[in-house]
């Protein structure tokens, strides 16, 4: 049963450019449909999280990290009561802003855009569907509802201080920045928590980075691999684990619910601008569970973000854009046709610049590796 205090698809405040309702879907699930139709969403399978994406088959590209956040994102908003389409689009878009190389290829693109605005990859997202994607007659962008922007824009709290690119969209239409988001936001970012806490974990025990017993030690898995041993003690390695990580999974989904349901309790709201004016997150982890995970991050940090094979690609990827943004901000002639408009009309350097980012940004792990080839003649 849809509560009070959920977004509600008849009541959206609307579009920047007027367009006719559907007869058949609702605001958000239009705007759900159009995030999977769009360019910067098939992209992602070729973009990565943490491993370069030639590095292995198996390992989660930005595309199945989305398609796992927006799982765990509509079971949680269909037991607390909200709109499931609304969790399902922010969370499907959450990581459209992610240039080539996961956060390696943000820290690079954000040093070098240092002089020029920076870069962020949720203010990239919403210049994605804001501007970036041009196939509709009408409009640039998606022209998605004013509560999925906020929502991309900001789910995981209020802006403090928004990028540049962000506060010149919020310039012509207000996503009231300074306050929280709908409940349906903050349910998509605690499922991006979620996922990658538990597929990280996957990951990093394919690579080999790290041992099944290790990982049997950290908290909260401890109990979860002590319980699958005890309804199962002759497992095998792949099951036990695979079991354990279920468990795992499961906990974080019911802690996150426990505490969403105490929070609504606390503060009784009686509509989603109650939500966005609470003045603290609704969607959260309890304060034990946290510290547990806090553990668990710091263990992936040392041992799978910053594994000596790892940190050696990272090197090698940072290279990869810095090179291409240096070439392509010389001679902007090397950017595609459809680009070429865009660079007669700016206006200064910090304008080409930006060109330049979007375009590195949109590009996937292998192209931007193709493109370095092309241009350098020899892999970094």
């Amino acid at each position: 049963m849809r509560q009070p205090y959920a977004c509600d698809p008849t009541a959206s405040r609307g579009r920047l450019h007027p367009e006719e309702e559907s007869r058949h879907r609702s605001p958000f699930q239009r705007d759900r449909d159009r995030i999977i139709h769009s360019s910067a969403f098939r992209r992602l399978k070729h973009k990565t999280q943490v491993f370069v994406e030639h590095e292995g088959d198996y390992y989660r590209t930005r595309l199945t990290h989305s398609i796992e956040v927006a799982q765990v994102a509509r079971t949680i908003a269909k037991h607390l009561g909200l709109d499931e389409e609304l969790a399902e689009a922010v969370a499907l878009a959450h990581d459209l802003g992610h240039p080539p190389f996961g956060h390696t290829g943000e820290e690079a693109l954000d040093t070098l855009m240092a002089p020029h605005g920076g870069f962020d990859h949720n203010a990239q997202a919403v210049r994605i569907v804001t501007s970036l994607e041009r196939h509709y007659a009408d409009f640039d962008g998606l022209n998605l509802t004013w509560e999925t922007l906020e929502g991309i824009a900001k789910h995981n709290g209020p802006v403090a201080d928004p990028p540049d690119i962000l506060c010149a969209y919020d310039a012509r239409h207000d996503l009231e920045l300074h306050t929280y988001a709908s409940l349906e936001a903050q349910v998509a970012a605690l499922a991006d928590d979620i996922a990658y806490n538990n597929h990280d974990l996957h990951d990093g025990l394919r690579a080999e980075l790290f041992s099944t017993a290790e990982l049997a030690e950290l908290p909260v898995l401890r109990d979860c691999f002590a319980e699958v041993d005890r309804v199962w003690p002759d497992l095998d390695l792949y099951r036990r684990r695979h079991e354990a990580l279920r468990r795992f999974f499961g906990i974080l989904v019911e802690d996150v619910l426990a505490c969403t349901e105490a929070a609504l309790l606390e503060v009784s709201p009686s509509s989603p601008t109650d939500i966005r004016l609470a003045g603290r997150p609704m969607v959260r982890f309890s304060d034990g569970l946290w510290q547990d995970l806090k553990e668990i991050r710091s263990f992936l940090f040392h041992r799978m973000y910053r594994a000596p094979g790892v940190v050696t690609m990272r090197e090698r990827v940072a290279r990869v854009v810095e090179d291409l943004f240096a070439a392509l901000l010389e001679d902007p002639s090397d950017l595609p046709k459809q680009w070429r408009k865009d660079v007669a009309l700016a206006e200064g350097r910090d304008a080409l610049a930006r060109i330049v980012c979007d375009y590195i940004a949109g590009m996937t792990d292998r192209f931007a590796l193709q493109t370095h080839e092309r241009l350098f003649g020899e892999a970094p």
